[in-house]
């Protein structure tokens, strides 16, 4: 969100220093080494949906890098590997009634269908789901996901954003038979990297290991940044970083705007990455309800995107800071993960281990409850100058780098009078 604030600020003539606290650019979209491979720290794709990462790689020159795979879901139940994800597949599950299924299938249809969102927000996905489909059905599909992606908040969580992340994939196909998804080549660090180049050839400055300390004002209006005890002058401060940082960050914000931010509640996000000799399945994703085990899906990336001969596997985590597991080692994770490959696929051993490790992100999820939308404070602050927006101001859409790219060029458009002269952005 950043670096596309920053690329779309310098398109209306800004100057523009970018400040980002890690050593690598791209936020959740950046890259790290993995034993000689490149790839996301966590995994991300395409949706036909996605119109403004579209627009924007045209932009950059690399619209062509955008390739389309045939893609397919798993389900993991009652211990036993189901396909998932179309219609043909709900019918043929076994241990469901034909009402239910009925149920659900329009449900998903309807979902896939729907534009419209406020009456959503003031209820419950649990709820919602229930009164759509049935205990039996939220029991099945729903409940253990989000009980192990939110734990003590499953229950709370807004319907609007499940419908959202329903409709953003159920509109990714190919045909009502056959999912669609889309990666860029390279990864999202191809992304990244034309961002930077054009960042820095219209004459933005990006500066990494530099996080932000405090942002300056003076009379009501923002000054500047205080990296490391040095000041850099702005007209126009534009942060794109956790809330949960929002308050200590920016001590000039009035007290009620403060307590906004922090009512705002967050989860963090592991992915423990394995690269594999061999396959688990032939799924790009599975969901898991099944006793025992403690973990909501599996992603196999290279189904999507290939990258070298290795097979390599997300397993996610979400958790609260509060949950036992926050505190787990790596070594502990990745146990527990191989685990539950295992159970998806008995054939598999440690000797298929070719390598291992987690990423980890304390601020990775918000938890977007009911009545989400009233919590989210305006972008434009009672600071003149100071914009704030992070990955809960996409809400009802997930976190994405379509998202991202559509409010980060946005926060850069709103900044008034850019005719009058060049102004500096930070």
């Amino acid at each position: 969100m950043g670096l596309a604030a920053a690329y779309e600020a310098l398109l209306q003539g800004h100057q523009v220093d970018v400040f980002e606290a890690s050593p690598e650019p791209g936020g959740m979209a950046a890259h790290f080494d993995f034993g000689g491979l490149s790839i996301e720290r966590f995994y991300h794709f395409i949706c036909k949906s996605d119109a403004a990462t579209f627009a924007l790689l045209s932009e950059l020159g690399i619209a062509g890098k955008v390739h389309w795979v045939e893609t397919s879901m798993g389900f993991f139940h009652r211990k036993k590997l189901h396909p998932w994800g179309n219609p043909l597949s709900l019918l043929r599950l076994p241990g469901v009634r034909w009402a239910d299924k009925l149920r659900y299938g329009l449900f998903v249809f309807g979902c896939i269908r729907r534009d419209e969102w406020p009456e959503l927000e003031h209820e419950s996905a649990r709820d919602w789901i229930v009164r759509s489909c049935g205990q039996r059905i939220y029991d099945e599909f729903w409940r253990p996901l989000l009980e192990l992606k939110y734990y003590e908040f499953a229950n709370h969580i807004s319907a609007a954003w499940i419908w959202t992340r329903i409709r953003r994939i159920g509109r990714s196909r190919k045909s009502l038979m056959q999912e669609e998804l889309g990666y860029i080549e390279g990864g999202s660090e191809t992304l990244v990297d034309a961002l930077l180049a054009a960042i820095e050839k219209m004459g933005g400055r990006i500066h990494l290991k530099s996080a932000v300390r405090s942002v300056l004002v003076e009379n009501g209006r923002v000054v500047g940044v205080n990296i490391d005890r040095k000041q850099f002058a702005a007209d126009f401060v534009l942060s794109t970083v956790p809330t949960p940082y929002v308050p200590r960050m920016i001590p000039d914000l009035p007290p009620d705007w403060k307590a906004r931010y922090e009512s705002i509640q967050n989860i963090a996000v592991f992915c423990v990455i394995f690269k594999l000799k061999r396959s688990v399945s032939p799924h790009f994703w599975i969901n898991i309800s099944e006793s025992g085990i403690e973990i909501p899906g599996i992603i196999e990336f290279t189904n999507l995107r290939r990258i070298g001969d290795a097979t390599l596997v997300y397993v996610p985590y979400y958790m609260p800071a509060t949950n036992e597991k926050f505190l787990w080692t790596d070594d502990r994770l990745c146990d527990e993960a191989f685990a539950c490959l295992q159970c998806i696929n008995p054939a598999l051993t440690r000797q298929d281990v070719l390598e291992a490790t987690v990423t980890r992100l304390r601020h990775g999820q918000p938890v977007c409850d009911v009545g989400f939308a009233s919590k989210i404070p305006p972008i434009q602050t009672p600071i003149e100058g100071l914009q704030i927006a992070d990955t809960c101001f996409y809400y009802p859409e997930d976190r994405g780098i379509a998202e991202s790219v559509r409010l980060g060029r946005a926060m850069s458009r709103s900044i008034l009078d850019v005719s009058v002269s060049k102004q500096k952005i930070a």
